[in-house]
């Protein structure tokens, strides 16, 4: 009475997860029979060839013994004589199959200890499933978590129902993490580690964490009134952004900063004092690339669209700034623009002119 009782809680329970966890019942009661075949080889040290069958409505398990019909019978616990196997069932044949079904002593125990097992287990693996699908859809998204530990170059942040992974590279190289610190961060990747628990990974390096940022805190980029078309990195030490709008009357770089700087000063507060250039961007490469190359000033640019080079000229005060320190503003700019730029100044081109003219003549 009591196994009858147990297997109509089970039918309950396998119903009840069908409907508020979404684990199908064919598909619990399927990993529920192999794992029941699994147990009783196991227990009972049996090279039978079984199977097991639950009955979809009582719940109860049904134990067979699969035997192949053969003339002679070498293997008793695999094949079955034709004069057996038709005492089971007058119309099989040489070749069939036949399924006996077997009673071991304590397999209704072992059979109610699998399936509440594997109930667990199937439902570990549907919770764990959810919660991929819920990060995996937040890919680009900021979350903001609390910092549990970080050595090795690896920083794991409590996301609260996942843990967040930040590896060194997606960090920014001049911040120091310590245990407890709140951080935010932006969602780049979303895998599955052992046993299917997913392993979120996080940034703070990235150009996505960028964009998010200003995505937060300007609400005409949020809205789509201004467009972020390009952004280019060197995370810790400067950020360049072009943007544009499509209407005339907003100025996108104007917007994006705020009265006295007061919009963009959230975002340089949050990537801890990171140098940040926004510029307009124009469909114009000459337009685009000089802006690029702020805060220097351009006295001259020459393009070639097929290879999609700038040869810029400066005034010579100017060129470590468009250069930039170990040549990050230039370096930047090209990213940013996707141009090839060469920086010369006003001197070194008068040289070069000079030169090349001083050949032309020797030729002559």
């Amino acid at each position: 009475m009591k196994e009858a009782i147990d297997n109509k809680e089970l039918v309950l329970a396998i119903d009840e997860l069908e409907k508020e966890k979404g684990i199908k019942k064919d598909y619990l009661m399927e990993s529920i029979e192999s794992a029941l075949v699994t147990a009783y080889k196991r227990n009972f040290n049996s090279e039978e060839n079984v199977k097991v069958v639950m009955d979809k409505e009582t719940g109860a398990s049904h134990l067979y013994s699969v035997k192949k019909i053969v003339e002679v019978v070498e293997d008793p616990t695999l094949q079955i004589s034709l004069l057996d196997a038709r005492k089971i069932n007058k119309t099989l044949d040489i070749g069939d199959t036949v399924d006996i079904e077997l009673v071991p002593k304590n397999f209704g125990r072992i059979a109610a200890q699998t399936a509440k097992q594997v109930i667990i287990q199937k439902l570990r693996e549907a919770e764990r499933e959810v919660i991929f699908s819920e990060y995996n859809d937040k890919k680009g998204e900021i979350v903001s978590g609390i910092v549990q530990k970080s050595d090795k170059g690896i920083v794991v942040m409590d996301l609260g129902r996942v843990e967040g992974i930040m590896p060194a590279k997606e960090q920014i190289p001049t911040e120091n993490y310590k245990v407890n610190d709140k951080l935010k961060a932006c969602i780049i990747d979303v895998e599955k580690g052992l046993k299917g628990a997913p392993k979120v990974i996080v940034s703070r390096a990235s150009t996505e964490f960028v964009r998010k940022l200003f995505e937060l805190e300007i609400p005409e980029i949020y809205e789509g009134v201004i467009e972020i078309k390009s952004i280019s990195r060197d995370p810790g030490y400067r950020s360049k952004l072009a943007v544009y709008s499509p209407n005339e009357n907003i100025d996108p770089v104007g917007s994006c900063v705020g009265q006295k700087g007061v919009r963009i000063q959230n975002i340089i507060n949050e990537l801890n004092g990171e140098k940040i250039d926004v510029i307009e961007w124009s469909e114009d490469p000459s337009t685009f690339i000089v802006a690029a190359l702020l805060p220097a000033q351009v006295l001259a640019i020459d393009i070639k669209e097929e290879e999609r080079f700038a040869q810029v000229i400066v005034p010579d005060d100017q060129l470590s700034l468009a250069i930039g320190k170990s040549g990050q503003n230039a370096r930047l700019a090209a990213k940013l623009t996707n141009w090839k730029i060469d920086i010369k100044s006003e001197t070194q081109f008068k040289e070069i002119l000079m030169k090349a003219q001083e050949e032309s003549q020797e030729e002559e």
